[in-house]
């Protein structure tokens, strides 16, 4: 019997070899479980929107919103500053488009969510989320464009106000009075931070008139829709783009200026609206997730946040000057998101510890029956700008 013999055959190493094996088929079956879990969470709403919850809280999700927010700034101010791209809804447009072809991708690779069964969400839902994008996308850029910075900024504030109310009349959803105050404490540092020039410009005015409502509701019903229903951001883009492609086509000949087709669109001014586009598909996808895992009056709250960050930025960083009463506004705007932001989060904790029968929110209250049938009704307001936006 050789060395080889006498050292397999011995019963210690006999019974080593056959706890490796059995440790091995171990790991495999729970790697298969795992890859199988995996699988099937991509393959229904429930576990689609899982994975959504798990991979992006709130911090990750406002935060992807930040950064982004920040990069398209810089890219539309160079395509429509230095490129000369001066129409809004076109370049909208544009934006949309690169969405849906990015979502095509996602797609045909099988890396799209399943979105929930039809039955489950009325499509006068999924139109009105449509619509009132294209609106709100389109006379948000269209308002920049004809209007001066500060009212601009008064227009922005305005859609605070109009979410609680529009929450309360379509979702019954209620602000406790602490979150008021703060939320009031934020806007008004945010008008004294920004709004240094009132000019007025009767079309821009009205511009920015219209686009309050459809940008509060626009909010509203992405993160009623993802809250309450097992819809994920990038199925719920794939279900609202078309719809909101077709109408701001339907816009483009009506606000913006002739001569877009006359355009010099050389390689170097077609990049920089093609980068705009791509930053515009992570926007939209980033506000999505934020909508999805906060609020709509807290997306507002993290735009009016990057708005007083990009003010003090510059001034410790690149020595502006926006004045000393700006300065101030920011700050007190800043104190009042501080604010807001633990008031959630207590709020959050006093829901978890409440009985799991059926939880109820000293901020929230929903009636299934009678959402539904409000948000039905939704599908009326965004279908007739001329008179409710």
């Amino acid at each position: 019997m050789g060395w080889y013999d006498v050292w397999v055959g011995h019963d210690d190493v006999r019974r080593f070899i056959k706890r490796k094996d059995s440790d091995a088929g171990e790991a495999g079956r729970t790697l298969e479980e795992l890859r199988g879990s995996l699988y099937n969470d991509m393959r229904t709403s429930e576990g689609a929107k899982r994975q959504q919850q798990r991979l992006c809280g709130p911090f990750v999700a406002l935060s992807f919103n930040f950064m982004v927010a920040i990069g398209i700034i810089m890219a539309n101010k160079l395509v429509m500053g230095k490129v000369g791209f001066n129409f809004p809804i076109c370049l909208t447009l544009i934006h949309y488009f690169i969405a849906w072809v990015l979502l095509y991708i996602f797609r045909v690779l099988s890396l799209l969510p399943v979105a929930p069964p039809s039955k489950s969400t009325p499509y006068s839902s999924i139109f009105a989320l449509g619509v009132v994008m294209s609106f709100s996308s389109g006379l948000a850029n269209t308002s920049l464009n004809y209007n001066s910075v500060g009212f601009y900024q008064m227009a922005k504030i305005a859609v605070t106000p109009t979410i609680g109310l529009a929450e309360f009349i379509l979702i019954r959803k209620k602000i406790s009075s602490n979150k008021v105050i703060a939320l009031v404490v934020v806007s008004v540092g945010v008008a004294i931070a920004t709004v240094t020039d009132l000019e007025f410009n009767l079309f821009g005015a009205c511009i920015a008139i219209a686009w309050i409502i459809p940008s509060a509701i626009n909010k509203i019903l992405w993160s009623h829709l993802q809250q309450q229903s097992n819809w994920t951001a990038l199925a719920l883009m794939w279900k609202t783009t078309p719809i909101t492609i077709f109408f701001l086509a339907a816009l483009m000949p009506i606000l913006d200026p002739p001569g877009m087709l006359s355009f010099n669109w050389d390689l170097q001014n077609s990049s920089a609206v093609l980068i705009s586009a791509l930053l515009g598909f992570l926007l939209q996808w980033s506000g999505a997730l934020a909508l999805g895992a906060t609020s709509a009056t807290s997306h507002v709250v993290l735009g009016q946040f990057k708005t007083c960050v990009i003010l003090l930025g510059g001034y410790v960083i690149f020595d502006s000057d926006p004045g000393i009463l700006s300065i101030l506004g920011a700050l007190l705007a800043l104190c009042g998101m501080t604010a807001y932001t633990l008031l959630s989060i207590k709020e959050s904790k006093d829901n978890q510890t409440l009985p799991s029968a059926k939880p109820k929110s000293t901020e929230t209250e929903y009636d299934g029956d009678e959402t539904k049938q409000l948000l039905s009704g939704v599908n009326d307001t965004g279908s007739q700008p001329s008179t409710t936006v």
